[in-house]
Parts: C-alpha cells; sequence; structure tokens
C-alpha cells in the first residue's frame, strides 16, 4: 500500500458485501476465512488474526500479551517473515506420485531460493530473517511476491481483499454490458418494428445512477461511466444509420 492509502480491511470487505449485494451475486466463498484460497491462505495470517481484523481490532506486536516491553521494530519485521514463509511451507503443498499432498523440503526451497537448505533451516530456527534477495526468492518458489512475506497484517489483509473488489468489479461491469447490450436489441428490434423504443439510453444512465446512489463513488463511478460510453456509441451508431 502507499503511503497516500492507509489500509482498511474492514472498510474494504464492506465495499466488496454492498457490490455483491447490488450486483444480485452469491459472495460468501468470497470472504471465507479458512481453508485453501481463504483469505488467511492468501493473505499468510492466521485465521484468527484475519477474524480480528475484519471486527476492526488491532494486533498486538510480537508474541506474548502485547502488554509488555516494547517490540524493536526490525525484530518484529524479522519475525514476520519467518512466520510467513513457514506459513508458506504449511499451506502451499507439492503432489507427490502417489497423489499425496506434502510440504516441500527444506532443500527444494533452498534450491529455487539460491541457499543451503542448512542455511535455511537455522534462519527458521533463529527467526533471523533472510535479505531481501533470499527472501524474494523464497517467496518466488511459492508463487508469491516479495509482499507476501514483509506487508505489515493490516496491509496483507487489505491487499488480498482489493485483489476480490477488483475481480469482483470487472464482473459487474461485464454483467452491466451485457445487459445493456440486451436492452440495445431490444431497442433496435422495437425501432425496426416501427414501435416506441423500450428506452432510452439516457434513460438507462439514468436507471443505473438510481440504482447505484447509495454506492460508494469509487465502485459506482466506473460502471456508470461504461454505460454512459455505451450509451454514447449507441447514439452515435443510430445517428450514422439514419443518415
Amino acid at each position: 500500500m502507499s503511503e497516500r492509502s492507509v489500509a482498511d480491511p474492514v472498510r474494504t470487505a464492506e465495499r466488496i458485501r454492498a457490490l455483491l449485494e447490488r450486483a444480485g451475486l452469491e459472495g460468501e466463498d468470497l470472504l471465507r476465512v479458512e481453508g485453501e484460497g481463504g483469505l488467511s491462505y492468501a493473505s499468510g495470517l492466521p485465521a484468527e488474526d484475519v477474524r480480528a481484523l475484519l471486527r476492526g481490532q488491532r494486533l498486538p506486536l510480537g508474541d506474548g500479551d502485547g502488554a509488555a516491553d516494547p517490540v524493536d521494530p526490525v525484530e518484529e519485521r524479522h519475525r514476520r517473515v519467518v512466520a510467513r514463509i513457514v506459513f508458506l511451507r504449511r499451506t502451499r503443498l507439492r503432489t507427490t506420485s502417489d497423489g499425496q499432498r506434502r510440504a516441500y523440503s527444506l532443500a527444494d526451497i533452498a534450491a529455487g531460493a539460491g541457499t543451503s537448505a542448512q542455511w535455511l533451516d537455522k534462519m527458521i530456527k533463529t527467526g533471523k530473517a533472510p535479505n531481501l534477495d533470499h527472501a524474494a526468492g523464497i517467496a518466488d518458489f511459492f508463487g508469491e511476491s516479495i509482499e507476501f512475506l514483509v506487508a505489515e497484517p493490516a496491509e496483507a489483509l487489505d491487499r488480498v481483499l482489493q485483489r476480490i473488489h477488483k475481480d469482483l468489479l470487472e464482473r459487474t461491469v461485464a454483467r452491466q454490458e451485457e445487459h445493456i447490450q440486451r436492452l440495445r436489441n431490444a431497442d433496435a428490434r422495437a425501432s425496426a418494428g416501427s414501435a416506441a423504443p423500450t428506452g432510452s439510453d439516457l434513460g438507462i444512465v439514468g436507471y443505473a445512477a438510481r440504482a447505484l446512489a447509495d454506492v460508494p463513488d469509487d465502485t459506482a463511478q466506473p460502471i456508470i461511466a461504461l454505460i454512459e460510453s455505451i450509451a454514447r456509441r449507441s447514439r452515435e451508431e443510430r445517428a450514422r444509420e439514419s443518415r
């Protein structure tokens, strides 16, 4: 996340739910916490931390009850990176020749990261994170970016939710475009039969604006802009056909 954008997983989750409701889509699985592909799996956070963040709670730094001595920020980053590496090894399993799912060996991971299994084993036991090159190599071995390892918890979860929101918005826009195309086709058929059009382009845009009135602007505006663009092209096409 950039310095201008504060991670807010609660708000992003609310935007996802609002978009699902407006689009009439079933989306319980999108905000599933546990299991492969769930929010915990995708963010690298323990399931209990994901649930706490979605409730708007702040996570304590370090281990223990969070009320003792201040946590050194460097040690906290090291702890986080190592914990995420262990999480990746535990959750990103390989399928063996006998069809079983097993964890990658330290030798496999180390070879992919350009280091040794002995060094990787020592890193996990001591909790001292690797340098950026090795960390990036480990993340890449598991198909993740370096951000997966280093992002603070709220940022890690919000990155996943932002991806879900973006994908959902694209699906919603595609559905809207299909709906508008159906209306245009019906309008063209009605015009060919010398009947009154079933609806005007401005009516379609107005309907969309009213339907999305309660949706946050950053969600509603791309949909309305797309509908306006389609309506404008429709008017231009009909104007050319009538010449």
